[in-house]
């Protein structure tokens, strides 16, 4: 029988003193409610006044602690996304001084996407470009050793708003346990991201995401490992990329280059705003290293997909 963890089991943050909202022993599946990243201050009927009047205090909420019977310090958690069952709907907004490009981007902007809940493979820009969706978890991580309140925000090495598109159906990840029970949780869930959420945010969106829990004794790993079911970069390429570059001795230059190249060219060639242009290559474009071997200065591309406007 699959057990459940209901939305309303959510917490903002990691603390080794939170109580456990339900307890699983190795091999179980678990059925995982979770709500969007603003804890639904956002709905499918928003407007932007609500994200300007965003909570900051109540953003990335995270569904659980789950703790896994038998976990101990040195061992890995292995978490396996089974199913995704979303609500049709999700949001994408441009949080003034939050972003790649947060200084070129100062004014607040929010779109709403809708989409076929049971079968989520497109949603429509306004402009009619075709994004494909590919639901995944956006933050999964467990507890820390170290006392206290720690914001979810920041990425650790016990996980934790990892952002990483791969999460996804089929996806096995590892993640090292430095706390008895683990103390798992799992949030921030979207419909799509482009690595790198350039613009903050993704297609955030509630969805139900049945998975399966093990545990792997003595594992000793640094940080999450994962792998996954086949390819990853065959979900929406089928027309190719329009690619740009930045290129120089500082990768963090030069990735907002070879982003605000491609907001350039989408905003020339196919008429968009620049802010709309921004939210796409959040949702859509990937952010890859190219080079980092030819002293001195690297190579950052950015690919977005031809098929969002084909």
């Amino acid at each position: 029988m699959t057990k459940s963890i209901h939305a309303r089991d959510h917490h903002f943050g990691w603390d080794n003193t939170f109580p456990p909202k339900v307890r699983i022993t190795p091999g179980e599946t678990l059925l995982i409610e979770t709500i969007d990243a603003s804890a639904a201050q956002i709905t499918a009927d928003s407007q932007l006044k609500d994200l300007i009047n965003l909570d900051f205090s109540r953003v990335n909420p995270v569904t659980g602690p789950i703790f896994v019977e038998g976990a101990q310090p040195g061992d890995a958690v292995e978490v396996t996304f089974l199913e995704f069952h979303g609500q049709g709907w999700g949001w994408t907004g441009n949080i003034p001084g939050f972003g790649l490009l947060a200084d070129q981007f100062t004014d607040p902007a929010l779109f709403i996407w809708k989409f076929d809940k049971e079968n989520p493979k497109i949603a429509q820009f306004s402009n009619g470009a075709k994004i494909g969706l590919k639901p995944f978890v956006g933050t999964i991580g467990v507890g820390l050793a170290e006392k206290g309140l720690h914001s979810v925000v920041p990425p650790r090495n016990v996980g934790g708003n990892l952002d990483i598109r791969d999460m996804s159906v089929g996806t096995k990840v590892m993640i090292p346990v430095e706390v008895a029970g683990a103390l798992l949780s799992v949030g921030d869930t979207h419909a799509a991201q482009g690595d790198g959420e350039i613009c903050g945010t993704a297609i955030e969106s509630p969805f139900e995401v049945l998975v399966k829990i093990d545990l792997i004794k003595a594992a000793h790993i640094k940080s999450p490992r994962f792998q996954t079911a086949g390819p990853v970069t065959s979900h929406v390429d089928k027309a190719g990329y329009i690619v740009t570059t930045g290129v120089g001795p500082d990768l963090m230059v030069g990735a907002k280059e070879a982003v605000s190249r491609m907001i350039d060219h989408l905003v020339k060639d196919y008429k968009l705003s620049p802010v709309d242009a921004y939210i796409l290559c959040s949702v859509a474009g990937d952010l890859r290293i190219s080079e980092v071997v030819d002293v001195p200065n690297w190579v950052v591309s950015f690919y977005f997909p031809r098929s969002a406007h084909e």
